[in-house]
């Protein structure tokens, strides 16, 4: 009965997403706005499943997910360390602090002319703007984390005995984790307005390419479709990071 009862919450959950396709698809069909704006999502739907038998909307999607996963794994893996480090060693916090209070506020698409000229039109400026853009949020949630933790815990680790690493490992990066983990689902979201942004721009295959040329070709039912591809994309990466996290919690519980 409780399951039950729990996946009709879910499904209530998601009735306004219902609602607004419902919505969609009438406006459209009574001309209520002009279908070369706004295209049935009938229509849309039958373009993407049009696209998915062609490969063309598969293949732009691999490259583009290529870009997005290496670009944020790259930013969790040094901007995690980064953030960690500075709150750890003062030193490096002092050097490297200034650094981020700069570029934080900056507009990451900026970057994109910057990447383009550096590593060219390739995967490679794509995968730097994503890891710049990311790493940031990353950095700032691990340094939150571990500058919040508790005193007393590693006061109790360093009168055991335990050397300054092994206070890190066993202290430090537990108590980080909750404010990481934050920091690496803001840049999750972040990869997709970035991967998108620079394709749109600078690319020759990917979703923000793709949507581009279609657009431009009047084709807007198949862009409709890529557009609603990245959008549901994002949504299952999010809820899954949000699986993943709560796995990774479990033992604070």
């Amino acid at each position: 009965m409780t399951r039950l009862t729990q996946s009709g919450k879910e499904i209530f959950r998601y009735t306004p997403l219902l609602l607004i396709a419902l919505a969609w698809e009438m406006v459209s069909r009574l001309e209520l706005v002009s279908t070369t704006a706004l295209p049935p999502l009938s229509e849309v739907i039958v373009a993407w499943i049009d696209m998915i038998k062609s490969g063309e909307l598969i293949n732009n999607g691999i490259a583009s997910l290529y870009r997005g996963a290496a670009g944020l794994a790259l930013s969790i893996a040094i901007g995690a360390t980064l953030g960690i480090v500075m709150a750890w060693w003062k030193t490096v916090n002092l050097l490297v602090a200034p650094l981020v209070e700069v570029f934080y506020p900056l507009p990451k698409s900026a970057l994109i002319p910057v990447t383009v000229i550096w590593l060219g039109f390739g995967d490679g400026s794509k995968i730097l703007l994503i890891f710049l853009g990311c790493m940031l949020p990353v950095t700032i949630g691990a340094f939150n984390g571990a500058r919040s933790s508790e005193q007393v815990l590693v006061w109790s680790a360093r009168s055991m005995g335990a050397h300054k690493l092994r206070m890190l490992w066993d202290v430090v990066v537990p108590s980080a984790m909750p404010e990481l983990l934050n920091g690496i689902r803001t840049a999750l979201a972040l990869s997709f307005i970035l991967l998108v942004s620079s394709e749109l721009i600078v690319a020759q295959k990917g979703f923000g390419y793709l949507i581009g040329y279609l657009g431009a070709n009047g084709n807007y039912d198949a862009m409709y479709a890529v557009v609603l591809s990245v959008a549901f994309l994002g949504f299952a990466a999010d809820r899954a990071y949000l699986m993943i996290a709560k796995r990774v919690l479990a033992w604070r519980e």
